[in-house]
């Protein structure tokens, strides 16, 4: 984690117009910055607004993770969302990177950012992905209270 994030986290809600802005990014937006998205926006919308993004697109979302997604959850990614370049999302404040191993995306405005390393569930079992995905869910709500005001 970024000592950085943590020394500066009262900067981040006083600079903030409204609530901050956190993009989870990875290189394809296919996969875990997708569920953090969905997962951002069910459990920390009164907080910051969730994005996803990556430096390139793929034509799908895994089918893995919209299944799982909705199974655990009940929500429904494949109506809501779509993979998306970093260009499309607004200014962020907080870039979160899923741990894109050896080349995670360039991404510049931020302030702060961390990289929570979660593996790629792409091809594992279901109980590989409910582990990235309770991680993720474990962290965003970490993270939602240290942005909270």
């Amino acid at each position: 984690m970024n000592s950085n994030f943590e020394n500066n986290i009262e900067k981040i809600t006083l600079q903030c117009e409204g609530k901050p802005k956190v993009a989870f990014i990875c290189v394809h937006n296919s996969c875990r910055s997708q569920m953090a998205e969905a997962l951002g926006k069910k459990f920390a919308s009164d907080v910051f607004e969730s994005y996803s993004a990556g430096t390139e697109v793929k034509d799908r979302i895994n089918q893995d993770a919209f299944r799982l997604i909705k199974k655990l959850y009940d929500i429904d990614m494949e109506k809501t969302q779509y993979s998306k370049l970093t260009e499309d999302i607004p200014d962020i404040d907080v870039a979160i990177f899923m741990g894109c191993n050896v080349s995670c995306p360039a991404v510049f405005g931020y302030d702060y950012s961390e990289n929570w390393g979660l593996d790629d569930p792409t091809g594992k079992s279901d109980e590989e992905f409910e582990k990235i995905i309770d991680r993720i869910e474990k962290n965003i709500i970490e993270l939602r209270k240290k942005l909270m005001p």
